[in-house]
């Protein structure tokens, strides 16, 4: 059974969904067919199931479903509009990702897959669909979003003043959307929608599954999760409620531009992290091109590092002839590196070294290296990191934010036509 997928992945199948097909919804120049509608909802199920979540009614989970379909077929559009593609390359490189997190080849990926119902070809689709869309999210929302120091600066002072930021929230939430330049009879039913789902609640219904049935957000079928969020990273509608809110409490209806929000304190906890293991290392680069191959590279580097086994000086070595201009000057000297600086590959190579010793050569994204370790020390970073930690929290406020207004606003513009779906 296949333990890691893509985050949002939706497998498309056609083998449980033998009857005829028929048009369920028109959105733009295109359809949705019955057979999409039953492939996502049966994977839809797997997923729910494989949380251990309560299962919505049949009819709210078949709504729900065809809303995501909905959602993803005009991103999918508006990506074929700004010309955002992606090629048979970059699809096989993310299989061969997704096969070697299941420590599988993609032959053996594949027999699992098709063993377990699917179709192969159609998953390769729905992958390439998904990297599709979060290509269009990160250029159209994501690259768009800019954090300033004024902002960190400002951040940082208010958390000194509220004492909260070391801690963490788990929470779920509900959207009960609005459309823009809404009538007054549209917002009264969203309204007794909202009702109806606080009755719900009150009632002990659970949660999870009451998001699932009831909620216009883009979680709502992940039971409106939206996993552990630090005090700067939550929606500003939510920044002043959720302190408030002891672990299980739900808040009361939150207004915004997109309609009527709950959210709840799934859990919450404090992190005091300041101290940062540090490694000085240096490095030689051989880069390949039109003039270096790969064999040229390789061989090259290998003839240095025995030249260092044998006696001679690592940095006079990098000086003369690591590609890497930045360090080379200094001797292939990095400086004292933090975790997460450093490409996987190279920072994985680094931490397996013992201080003294230098690695077997070896190949990353930017060519063959050499590394050798020469110190190891923890420091105390705590602003920097606090820096840091706040320029992501901001900036993953405002991409939230600005994802639900896009997606709302291409909800809203576009033709959808449901046919007794």
């Amino acid at each position: 059974m296949i333990k890691y997928l893509i985050v949002g992945l939706l497998l498309a199948t056609n083998v449980w969904a033998q009857s005829l097909d028929k048009i369920v919804a028109v959105v733009n120049d295109e359809v949705i067919l019955e057979s999409d509608l039953q492939d996502m909802e049966q994977t839809i199920r797997q997923q729910i199931r494989q949380r251990d979540a309560a299962m919505p009614p049949s009819d709210i989970l078949r709504k729900q479903v065809l809303e995501r379909l909905i959602m993803q077929r005009l991103q999918i559009q508006e990506a074929d509009k700004v010309g955002i593609r992606v090629g048979d390359d970059a699809l096989n490189a993310a299989l061969k990702q997704i096969a070697d997190k299941n420590q599988l080849t993609l032959r053996q990926f594949r027999d699992v897959l098709e063993k377990d119902g699917y179709d192969f070809s159609q998953f390769r689709e729905t992958i390439r669909d998904e990297m599709i869309i979060a290509r269009l999210r990160k250029s159209q929302v994501e690259d768009r979003v800019v954090v300033s120091d004024r902002e960190v600066d400002n951040f940082l002072a208010t958390q000194k003043i509220q004492d909260g930021g070391q801690v963490e929230y788990d929470l779920q939430h509900i959207l009960i959307s609005i459309p823009e330049a809404a009538s007054p009879e549209e917002v009264q039913a969203a309204q007794e929608k909202l009702e109806k789902v606080q009755a719900l609640l009150k009632e002990g219904g659970d949660f999870s599954q009451v998001a699932a049935g009831y909620s216009d957000g883009q979680n709502a079928l992940e039971g409106g999760e939206l996993g552990w969020r630090k005090q700067g990273e939550l929606p500003s509608l939510f920044a002043d409620v959720v302190p408030t809110l002891a672990v299980g409490e739900v808040s009361q209806p939150l207004r915004s531009g997109s309609g009527f929000h709950l959210v709840r304190v799934k859990d919450k906890k404090s992190e005091d992290v300041h101290l940062v293991k540090q490694t000085l290392a240096s490095h030689i680069l051989i880069k390949t091109n039109e003039l270096t191959t790969d064999e040229e590279a390789q061989q090259r580097l290998e003839k240095l590092r025995e030249r260092i086994v044998n006696g001679e000086d690592f940095a006079e070595l990098a000086r003369a002839n690591s590609d890497d201009t930045g360090s080379a000057i200094d001797g292939g000297s990095l400086g004292w590196v933090s975790p997460g600086v450093m490409v996987p590959e190279f920072e994985e190579k680094m931490n397996s070294l013992a201080v003294g010793e230098m690695s077997d050569v070896f190949k990353s994204r930017f060519g063959w290296h050499l590394i050798k370790v020469f110190d190891r020390r923890e420091e105390n970073m705590a602003e920097e990191y606090q820096r840091s930690k706040a320029r992501e929290q901001i900036r993953q406020r405002k991409i939230d934010e600005e994802m639900e207004t896009w997606l709302r606003s291409m909800r809203d513009e576009a033709y959808v036509e449901y046919r007794n779906p």
